[in-house]
């Protein structure tokens, strides 16, 4: 059987795949369902071609699948079809969308396949502090919540910038800190269990009314017998 994570090149699904793999559920594929709609509700979708990167990083199998169409029917239907001819375990990063959560038990039930959700229901500035501390390397790739600047497009997640959002929550607006209600997306470019960093070469942010999406063009994969130990955060 094989398990199955499904990864969006953001940390959570990342962190939950790296979970998976220390807490006796060694994960044999990475994931990616691929919307044609920017706006979907089910997935995430900035830079997914990178997670190509990320599974050839940490040596893991990489599968992609389109959904044909827009709209949850077609967002289901797609991964109907990834789950399916196996019955091995599925590989979550959900926190707290019920939304997400109840659909992906219902399409991985009907092949029999369970779920494993390491961070289901964490604290999610906890989720946020452990993956951290765990060394991923995070940069943020879509802002779009009014409390967050835009001018975080690309940059790091550090501690520090977690405590910003801890304070944006506590005394401006409330807001999920590990970005679950699509206050924000993210990138992971290095852990300490890859074998490569992803370098950027190219990339621009674009500004869309109360958004900033950091959009990747061209990326590379650096193994860390060049690079050394990764710099410190900016």
């Amino acid at each position: 059987m094989t398990v199955t994570a499904l990864v969006s090149g953001g940390k959570d699904s990342i962190y939950a795949a790296y979970l998976a793999d220390t807490q006796g559920w060694p994960v044999d594929e990475l994931l990616t369902l691929r919307p044609s709609d920017e706006a979907s509700w089910l997935y995430h979708t900035p830079n997914l071609e990178l997670v190509a990167l990320q599974a050839e990083a940490w040596g893991k199998r990489y599968r992609e699948v389109a959904v044909r169409g827009t709209g949850e029917p077609a967002e289901l239907e797609a991964l109907d079809r990834a789950l399916a001819g196996d019955r091995g375990p599925v590989v979550t990063g959900a926190i707290a969308s019920s939304y997400q959560w109840s659909r992906l038990l219902r399409v991985a039930g009907r092949h029999g396949r369970r779920v494993y959700a390491p961070l289901w229901r964490v604290r999610p500035d906890r989720v946020v502090a452990e993956e951290l501390a765990a060394g991923l390397e995070v940069r943020f790739v879509h802002l779009a919540a009014e409390p967050l600047p835009a001018s975080w497009a690309g940059e790091r997640l550090t501690p520090e910038r977690l405590a910003e959002l801890r304070r944006l929550d506590r005394e401006v607006r409330p807001v999920n800190v590990a970005g679950e209600g699509g206050e924000y997306e993210t990138l992971v470019v290095d852990a300490p269990f890859f074998a490569g960093r992803i370098e950027i070469d190219r990339a621009e942010t674009r500004l869309e009314r109360s958004t900033a999406r950091y959009v990747v063009s061209s990326a590379h994969l650096k193994r860390k017998t060049e690079v050394g130990r990764p710099g410190p955060a900016p």
